[in-house]
């Protein structure tokens, strides 16, 4: 008899490794079936159980977004939104290939992933005619 070992790794670890694979996992309590995110150990307002990880499809919509001022030399102007997914959790994040200013509450946007050197980052872009 054989079983498959457990994952000793941790949550951000699981989503981390996830993005580099080129998909988007997030976690699901089992029980209800919720949906969430930031990656955990435990279940949110349980503090118990071991939730599930589901593939997600990227998709969403902008719930809020701000622009922060930089200077040229710092980079310039960068987006800074909420996205909420179309399977219902929301997250921070940016949405890229537009103008900072051209970021509206409500447009629809799919995940991107980008490298870093500190490796996967999880971005949005505006979705195919939503520009």
């Amino acid at each position: 008899m054989t079983s498959e070992a457990p994952d000793l790794r941790g949550p951000d670890q699981i989503f981390r490794a996830a993005l580099d694979e080129g998909r988007v996992l997030l976690q699901r309590d089992p029980v209800s079936g919720t949906l969430f995110f930031f990656p955990r150990a435990t279940i949110p307002g349980r503090g118990i159980g071991t939730p599930d990880w589901v593939e997600v499809s990227g998709s969403g919509i902008v719930y809020s977004t701000t622009v922060s001022r930089r200077r040229p030399e710092q980079g310039g102007n960068r987006n800074i939104a909420i996205i909420e997914l179309i399977e219902g959790p929301r997250l921070m994040s940016q949405v890229t290939g537009i103008d900072p200013e051209e970021v509206k509450i409500g447009m629809p946007v799919h995940a991107r992933l980008e490298h870093s050197e500190d490796g996967p980052v999880l971005r949005f872009a505006p979705a195919e005619g939503a520009a």
